[in-house]
């Protein structure tokens, strides 16, 4: 041979070996351990399937007692030993299968071993090596252990309970006997294929349900992060327009008053550099934020974004959103108690918003459902209540992500106002919030509580 034929062979066979060790690692780990694996209870049953396993158990034990002692000629004592061994595995098997599958095997090699030795000296046959009571005992050791044990776990362990029933009945033999071996064989293959198939639709479920679990939680993320994302961008252009008119007047100032001093001069171009600062570093922050869907009443521009260049809505565009409200077959009534005044952009921005949303909420929950806007002018602030009437029919499938309170309760706290939203008489739904109209200077200290309540109609609205 030569030497490269040498060197390959001597690589091939340490892989193989190694492969092998490997293999034979996994499978102690498997196979030799005690560590507690309790079988869990079931949804609907509860401790049902303990009890039949303890009952099964039972009778186990002390049926293969008397057939071991009857039929199988072995001592009271002995018989009981091995029948309480396969009977106890059993019991074992719900808390640690491990330990409880080489409990049963031991039971049946002594069993075997010690019902071999009278086999012969009775004219009658015996089933053997596997007895009746041997073969239910171990049937329910594999079942359990198959439901929680790796499936070449479950493999390896029936391809060892094989080889001992293959050693016993086929290598040692004896006299005159009902060989079980087949047949039980057989029906230990087709438990561990069973519960093999069990525990994989188990942990199907489980990560179907983690899976829908992560993904429930990252739409709410996502949500409120794009719903920030909108608050942010409105207050962005709120705010910007504001400090652009402060850096206007503080440059136009000074042209205003004849021979003005340098000490004004010196003072507004200070403001009037601040104010520059302020707003560049106000869009640096916060950057240009775009919305994703339009809502109704906001006509999407061309490119699909809605109004992205537009100003931000305020009351005064209320009319055009019930209207559109009304053209979608929906009744509307708009009632506005106290003395109408200009109110900040922010407080009226959020204000539409909230009508926005509670009027797409009717829309798409409560099919023929009046409507009512009501809008009171208090003297600390603005007072916006949206409530709708009992449904006419069911409500078709949303297709939304089913968020919008979220948005709503992100406005009204950081106004520092108080929202509730909660069913109504009959069937209906009511959403009111108090949105103030000089916002405290650290909202995340003075925010009043927000108090949000999740639909009837099927999650949050």
């Amino acid at each position: 041979m030569s030497r490269l034929g040498r060197v390959t062979d001597t690589g091939v066979g340490r892989a193989l070996r190694a492969r092998v060790g490997g293999w034979l690692r996994v499978l102690r780990q498997d196979l030799w351990t005690a560590r507690t694996d309790p079988l869990p209870p079931s949804t609907w049953m509860r401790w049902l399937p303990h009890g039949l396993v303890c009952l099964a158990a039972f009778g186990v034990t002390v049926g293969g007692t008397g057939d071991m002692n009857g039929n199988g000629h072995l001592g009271a004592n002995l018989a009981f030993l091995v029948a309480a061994g396969q009977g106890g595995a059993m019991v074992l098997g719900l808390w640690r299968p491990v330990p409880a599958w080489w409990l049963s095997m031991g039971a049946f090699v002594v069993g075997a071993v010690a019902v071999r030795g009278r086999l012969g000296f009775d004219p009658e046959t015996y089933t053997w090596p596997w007895t009746a009571a041997g073969i239910i005992a171990e049937m329910f050791v594999l079942l359990l252990l198959a439901l929680r044990v790796p499936t070449r776990a479950a493999i390896a362990a029936l391809a060892v309970t094989a080889l001992l029933t293959y050693g016993l009945e086929g290598l040692r033999g004896a006299e005159r006997y009902d060989t079980t071996g087949v047949l039980s064989l057989s029906l230990f293959a087709v438990v561990v294929v069973v519960g093999t198939a069990l525990r994989g639709r188990r942990e199907a479920r489980a990560q179907l349900v983690e899976q829908t679990t992560l993904t429930a939680e990252e739409r709410t993320r996502r949500t409120l992060l794009e719903e920030r994302s909108r608050i942010a961008r409105e207050l962005h252009d709120v705010v910007a327009h504001h400090m652009s008119v402060i850096s206007i007047q503080a440059q136009v100032a000074p042209h205003l008053v004849e021979n003005p001093p340098d000490e004004l001069k010196e003072n507004l171009a200070g403001i009037r550099q601040n104010a520059l600062e302020a707003l560049t570093e106000l869009r640096r922050v916060l950057g240009v934020l775009r919305s994703e869907h339009p809502g109704p009443g906001e006509p999407a521009g061309p490119d699909g974004d809605t109004a992205g260049h537009a100003p931000q809505p305020t009351l005064d565009r209320l009319d055009a959103l019930v209207e559109n409200t009304r053209a979608a077959g929906r009744e509307v009534i708009t009632e506005i108690n106290g003395e109408r005044r200009p109110l900040p952009p922010g407080v009226e921005l959020s204000a539409y918003r909230i009508v926005q949303e509670a009027l797409s909420n009717v829309l798409r929950h409560a099919p023929g459902a009046r409507a009512t806007v009501r809008l009171t002018y208090e003297p600390d602030g603005l007072e916006v209540e949206v409530v709708n009437g009992r449904p006419t029919g069911p409500a078709p499938p949303s297709t939304g992500a089913g968020h919008g309170l979220l948005g709503m309760r992100e406005r009204v706290a950081m106004l520092g106002g108080t929202m509730t939203a909660h069913p109504w008489h009959w069937d209906g739904f009511k959403v009111t919030a108090f949105l103030p109209d000089i916002p405290p200077a650290d909202t995340q200290a003075t925010t009043r509580s927000t108090h949000t309540t999740t639909d009837p109609r099927g999650g949050t609205p």
